[in-house]
């Protein structure tokens, strides 16, 4: 399984879709550029508000994980999910939203894949 997108909570709960599903994702919803609060300029990853993330997804016709991605929306702690672009290198360099101290303290601490 090639790898693609890991959207990941507060409380560390995960959902991983391989580079299909991302990249189909990506593909019907705009780059979830409805939800995204925050985002790297470099790569895929980026915090999306929860409820904004459901509309979209209500809205792109997405079917085969549409169901799982908005039951974890739903069940978010809070008001943001952080996605990590596991297909990338990237270290982030560029990404100045002051989002990303809060990105990389929630996927930090919920496991090694965005420390790449």
């Amino acid at each position: 399984m090639a790898p693609g997108l890991t959207f990941v909570d507060e409380e560390g709960a995960e959902v991983v879709l391989d580079a299909s599903e991302a990249n189909a994702l990506f593909a019907l919803t705009g780059a979830l550029e409805g939800a995204t609060v925050s985002a790297c300029p470099a790569c895929r990853s980026r915090v999306v508000a929860a409820v904004l993330f459901v509309d979209v997804l209500d809205d792109s016709c997405l079917v085969d994980r549409s169901r799982e991605l908005i039951e974890f929306a739903d069940d978010a702690p809070t008001m943001h999910l952080y996605i990590v672009d596991d297909a990338s290198e990237c270290e982030h360099e560029s990404w100045l939203d002051p989002l990303f101290d809060e990105w990389i303290d929630v996927v930090a601490s919920a496991g090694p894949h965005a420390l790449k």
